[in-house]
């Protein structure tokens, strides 16, 4: 047995046979069998403690060991209780430290598992996406459409423009989803894409969520009532958007109460563009209600609308209680001689409105004289438009002529195109230059520049 136990011990590798000396110190003093190592003694990388479970290999025996297979105390494996007893009657098989003893090599492969380590060796996480780019691949195959190489490129930048790229319902969808955690971007133009009612919808739960996006351009989307709807909701808890633009969707009346009851608790909007939709006199009156108790904006355009009647004079009425408003655009639409009258009844109280523009709104002379009441006091317009209306000169003379009777006006830019003026017109704006050397008028002509001489 003494023989024995020295041939297995020469064929061990050596930190096997240093451990196992230990093991035959410690067996003395527990009078057989494997015993515990002293507490004061370190584990080492490869000990008898170590090497449980772990695959042995020694080449030249033509035996391997499997996963499940387990290492003896004397370094080889145990398969089953038979070999093991067999193993140690035999005292390892090893040799007197012969060539071919030497030759053989013992591999041990250790798992994961078995080493001490603060490192987490679990699954590797994603890195976080700020543009949402895999969100928006995934939400492409989720809605069945084609990816856009131009987004994907590009919505990692602080302004987007995706104009005329036929987006759709679907498309629209897929987009919304990877804005909800974009971080980057900041303004973002998606006129004409053909989202309608649904991508409308898609679009305003979207800005419900992201808290980046400042400027939104919906134009030209046909979104209608639905869109217009969901959009008005999304303004009563979104509070970082400043600037929307909701032109050309087919807005009518209905749509413009969603956005009017909008308008009545929303102060964070600025800038609201609902041109070129077909608002009429119905919405006009809830809009006027609209503007008189908004606080935020400072920006709305209501051009190329159904205005007029009733509609354009509770529209007047509700901006001469706004304190907020600079910029006011009602062109295009039909405020006609009692618009004009309300306007300038709502000059006289207004003292914040800066840019007026009531350009191609069937005005006749006597409806610019009564406007002109409004301009006499006023003392904030620094920019008015009434071109293409019916004034004829008789209206141009009468701006003027307020303008020059009101020592503390603002006025800077007239512009009365395609009105032709007479000579008396431009007599006036001299004298009127004198008074306010920057101010700037823009005519269509004087009537008599193309008469013939008298002989």
């Amino acid at each position: 047995m003494v023989v024995g136990k020295k041939l297995a011990k020469e064929s061990l590798l050596p930190s096997v046979l240093e451990d196992d000396d230990a093991e035959t110190e410690s067996e003395r003093a527990q009078l057989g069998g494997i015993g515990s190592r002293p507490p004061s003694r370190p584990r080492k990388a490869f000990s008898r403690g170590s090497v449980d479970r772990q695959t042995v290999t020694r080449s030249g025996s033509g035996r391997h060991s499997s996963p499940e297979g387990e290492v003896s105390v004397r370094g080889e494996r145990k398969e089953d209780e038979g070999e093991e007893e067999e193993e140690e009657g035999s005292g390892g098989g090893g040799g007197d430290g012969d060539t071919q003893e030497r030759g053989k090599e013992c591999v041990i492969t250790a798992s994961d598992e078995d080493y001490d380590t603060d490192l987490e060796l679990g699954d590797v996480r994603e890195a976080y996406d700020p543009t949402g780019q895999t969100r928006y691949r995934e939400a492409c195959r989720m809605f069945n459409v084609v990816p856009v190489s131009y987004f994907l490129k590009h919505m990692g930048n602080t302004e987007l423009t995706m104009m005329h790229h036929g987006l759709g319902p679907q498309g629209t969808k897929a987009l919304a989803v990877s804005l909800v955690t974009n971080t980057s971007l900041l303004k973002l133009n998606l006129r004409d894409n053909c989202m309608e009612g649904t991508g409308g919808a898609a679009m305003a739960e979207m800005l419900k969520e992201n808290c980046y996006i400042t400027e939104v351009d919906l134009g030209e989307n046909r979104l209608g009532e639905c869109g217009a709807q969901t959009l008005s909701s999304m303004l009563l808890e979104n509070t970082t958007l400043v600037s929307l633009s909701m032109s050309g969707n087919e807005l009518a009346d209905r749509a413009a109460q969603h956005l009017a009851q909008t308008l009545t608790t929303n102060t964070k909007l600025e800038t609201l563009d609902l041109s070129h939709n077909t608002i009429g006199d119905a919405a006009g009156q809830v809009l006027g209600h609209a503007v008189a108790e908004n606080t935020g904006l400072k920006s709305l355009s209501l051009a190329w609308n159904c205005i007029r009647g009733k509609g354009a004079v509770a529209l007047a009425k509700g901006l001469g209680a706004n304190i907020f408003l600079r910029t006011l655009d009602l062109s295009y639409n039909g405020l006609g001689k009692d618009g004009a009258v309300a306007l300038g009844e709502a000059l006289k109280d207004n003292n914040t409105l800066e840019d007026l523009n009531i350009s191609n709104n069937r005005i006749p002379p006597e409806g610019a004289i009564r406007f002109t009441m409004g301009l006499k006091v006023n003392k904030t317009i620094k920019k008015l438009n009434m071109g293409r209306n019916p004034i004829q000169t008789a209206g141009c003379y009468g701006v003027l002529k307020a303008i020059q009777g009101n020592p503390e006006s603002a006025m800077e830019c007239l512009d009365f195109s395609d009105i032709t003026v007479n000579q008396d017109f431009e007599d006036l704006y001299v004298v009127l230059t004198d008074i306010f050397p920057n101010i700037r008028v823009k005519h269509g002509g004087r009537i008599d520049t193309f008469r013939k001489p008298k002989a």
